[in-house]
């Protein structure tokens, strides 16, 4: 007889927002993780009193008032808003691309005068039907922004030339004709007040977890434990890679503690945006906080090719790794004790609240909720 009614395998937002729901319910959940904590991705070190995102930068937005509701219900959210900037040659750039970014490269105060430079620079470059991210972006933003602030940072990020990266990567740009750098549109923004801890903390309290389990080497253990599985690993490691392995791009991060600094970049985060620099970006956490530690923490974050062992964070989603999903999501569709959900058993890549609004639509449903 199984103890539980869910193994829910996997601690991160998806896995704890389904244990925390099914609960609520009067299930019996236990969740496990293969990591030594629980969050996921959204785990936080506290370093000198400052709440250092582990694995990169987590800024929670939404225009969804229920989930911004919902995840306020467990940790109030500071009125962080996302203004990041991108140096390029030593020269400082607002992003979004906006009114601020434009007078930084031509000195042009009016929305008029930086559409007709745009305008311009893209008739020049006569691109018929994009064949290439690079064409994409050159008939999008003209030449100045992709050389200065695109080409560079993207090259990184997929590890290969513009030039070989298919179009759809970048459907469209945000550019914006106002003085305005906000990052995102979404009317909710910010980070918990004391980091994403305490926003892990309040969805698991009072149900049972064990971490440093490996539900792929001892499943068959622990299937018996419960009625269902709800699994938010690697679809294609659940299945052994039956039909070879789903491609990611992956991250390094090399976390520094400035001991003899307060104020290391006076932003969160700072794009480098020169392909000749090797990492992305450098987060200083403090400042999603507006800590006022004598000390400071970054972390440089170096984008690489996925490896078996690597932390996989963003999906390849191309042709080749889209039909080699379909031969994996048929199996799982075949399964009747096991519910697949999150960004890595949907092999697809989600913002925080989608990841919250998928994992409560989806107990609404097994629940049969309106």
């Amino acid at each position: 007889m199984p103890q539980y009614d869910f193994l829910i395998v996997g601690a991160g937002l998806y896995g704890s927002v389904f244990a925390h729901e099914a609960t609520k319910r009067n299930k019996k959940c236990l969740v496990i993780d293969r990591r030594s904590h629980t969050g996921g991705n959204i785990y936080c070190d506290s370093i000198d009193g400052i709440n250092v995102h582990t694995y990169g930068a987590h800024i929670f937005h939404t225009n969804d008032k229920d989930i911004w509701d919902y995840v306020n219900s467990f940790v109030p959210f500071n009125r962080y808003t996302n203004s990041p900037l991108a140096l390029y040659k030593g020269e400082l750039y607002n992003l979004p691309f906006n009114m601020n970014t434009f007078y930084q490269l031509w000195k042009v105060k009016t929305p008029q005068e930086a559409q007709t430079i745009i305008q311009q620079q893209i008739e020049d470059l006569n691109i018929g039907e994009p064949q290439n991210l690079e064409e994409q972006a050159l008939s999008l933003v003209g030449k100045d922004v992709y050389e200065k602030l695109i080409k560079g940072y993207t090259e990184k990020q997929w590890g290969r030339s513009a030039k070989d990266l298919p179009a759809f990567i970048i459907k469209r740009l945000p550019v914006r004709f106002t003085y305005d750098n906000n990052y995102f549109n979404d009317k909710y923004q910010g980070i918990p007040v004391g980091g994403y801890n305490k926003l892990t903390e309040g969805l698991l309290k009072d149900i049972e977890v064990r971490l440093n389990v490996d539900y792929i080497k001892e499943r068959a253990t622990l299937n018996n434990l419960a009625d269902t599985i709800v699994f938010t690993g690697q679809l294609d490691e659940f299945y052994d890679f039956q039909f070879g392995q789903l491609a990611y791009r992956s991250l390094r991060f090399e976390h520094e503690h400035l001991k003899d600094t307060a104020n290391f970049q006076g932003n969160a985060v700072v794009n480098y945006t020169e392909r000749e620099i090797p990492f992305t970006r450098i987060i200083e956490h403090k400042h999603f906080e507006f800590g006022q530690q004598p000390t400071t923490v970054i972390t440089k974050e170096y984008p690489k090719e996925w490896e078996k062992g690597d932390e996989p964070y963003y999906p390849v989603n191309d042709d080749t790794n889209m039909q080699l999903l379909k031969q994996y999501q048929q199996l799982a569709a075949a399964e009747t004790k096991v519910i697949f959900g999150g960004r890595l058993a949907e092999y697809r890549y989600y913002d925080m609240h989608q990841v919250i609004g998928s994992a409560l639509a989806k107990t609404r449903k097994l629940f049969e909720e309106s």
